[in-house]
Order: C-alpha cells, then structure tokens, then sequence
C-alpha cells in the first residue's frame, strides 16, 4: 500500500476481531513511526505497547473509576467543551456512529455502553500509550506536537499492514490508573494511547469514514504567480522545471 491510499483509506477503527497481533509486526509498525519529524531532532516520543493482563487491569481500573463518578485526571490539558463548527462536527461524527450501530438516540444503555467501549480501548487486543518526554514540558506545546506527529505516523503504518487503529485519549482519562499498570516513568508525561488490532469485518462502525474538509476551505496561497507557479522573487520561468 502506497502513502497515498494509506491516508486517503485510513479510517479509525472501534471493533476488533480476536486474531492475535504479532510483536514483529508492531515493531515494525512502530519503528515507522519513529521516522517522524521533531523540533531540533528531540524526537520526544516514547511508545508503551500494553497487551494481556496489563491491557485488562489497564481496561478494569479506567472502568471501575468512571463509573464510580471519579472525575477525569489526564496529564495534558484538558479541551472542554466544543463549540460552533468544532462542535457540529463533533456531534456529526456521533450521529454516524450512532446511526451505524443502531442506537437510538433514547437508548440510554446503549449509548452508555458506548462511551464506555472507549475507556475499554474499544476491547482492542492492544493498546500503545504514547507520552512525551517531561523535560520538554516548558518548552511549549511542542513536545506534544512532535508526539502527534509520530502518533500519526503510527495509524499510518498500522493501516498500511492491515491492522485497525484508533486514536483514543478516553483510554488514558484515568492516568493514574495506566501510569501504575504500564510502569510509566515519571519522567514521562501520557499524551494518548492507541487501540489496535484486526479489524472485525461485521463491526458496523468500522465502516464509518468522516466527512472531511474540502482543501479549498482549509487552505490558502499567497504569492504565487499568474501561471500558478511558486518561485522565489527574480527566479526565471526557464527555472521552473
């Protein structure tokens, strides 16, 4: 599969067949990962890949403090709440699972369970908590930048493997819970994790793909000359090839 049709077919991935996934494969799909760009080459990334019994204490004790009402205790700053645009298409992608699941919208169990699938890592055979290192933590956002960098070099990779992934920060909304489970030092700071896995076939919703948003809405030119062409100031048309 080419660069191309990896992001263009890419789409997340919420329910998981029970086939085993391979160590080689994801170390193969993490050392991609690890080609990602970083500022001044920090490259502050670091992958814990969570399987087994770690997954399933990780899964239980993030379920267990939801529902027992503890409030949510992320180590990046939480988003709050969407509004405008950024909340309509928050809710447009809902109404899509939703409808492709087949739960009403008065399905309170349902939708309940829902969500919690996602505190579950979506019951996915693995899960990769990806943090950044703590000593960029002064240096701004970009710590966090380069890792969701590499994050998306990681669904990238998987995709490219037949594997199914979604980006998933209610996994690690209890992060105290992953930290002790995962042995996460402290000199880390957990950004998100990843479920991963086979895609199950006769998941409803792994067939779901977001609308996205035309190039021309998101994207702007300045500078370019009346053929269209990007050249520095004094270079030549002979040039442009």
């Amino acid at each position: 599969m080419d660069i191309e049709q990896a992001m263009r077919d890419r789409r997340s991935i919420r329910g998981y067949s029970d086939k085993p996934v391979p160590r080689a494969l994801l170390e193969e799909v993490l050392e991609l990962a690890g080609c990602a760009p970083s500022s001044m080459n920090t490259q502050p990334w670091n992958f814990h890949v969570l399987s087994g019994e770690v997954l399933e204490r990780v899964r239980k004790g993030n379920t267990e403090r939801m529902l027992a009402g503890v409030p949510p205790s992320r180590e990046i700053p939480a988003h709050g709440k969407y509004e405008g645009v950024h909340r309509d298409r928050q809710v447009d992608i809902a109404k899509q699972l939703f409808a492709a699941m087949g739960i009403a919208r008065e399905d309170a169990e349902r939708r309940q369970d829902w969500v919690m699938r996602g505190f579950r890592q979506f019951d996915a055979p693995v899960s990769v908590v990806v943090t950044y290192d703590r000593a960029l933590e002064d240096h701004g956002p970009i710590g966090i930048f380069d890792a969701g960098a590499a994050t998306y070099g990681l669904v990238l990779a998987a995709w490219s493997r037949g594997l199914g992934a979604v980006i998933n920060g209610q996994g690690i909304m209890q992060s105290p819970v992953v930290r002790e489970c995962a042995e996460i030092p402290e000199d880390q700071v957990i950004l998100t994790c990843v479920a991963l896995g086979w895609p199950d076939a006769e998941f409803p919703a792994n067939d779901v793909k977001s609308v996205r948003r035309p190039m021309s809405e998101i994207t702007s030119f300045q500078g370019f000359d009346a053929q269209g062409m990007g050249r520095r100031p004094g270079q030549g048309e002979s040039q442009a090839g």
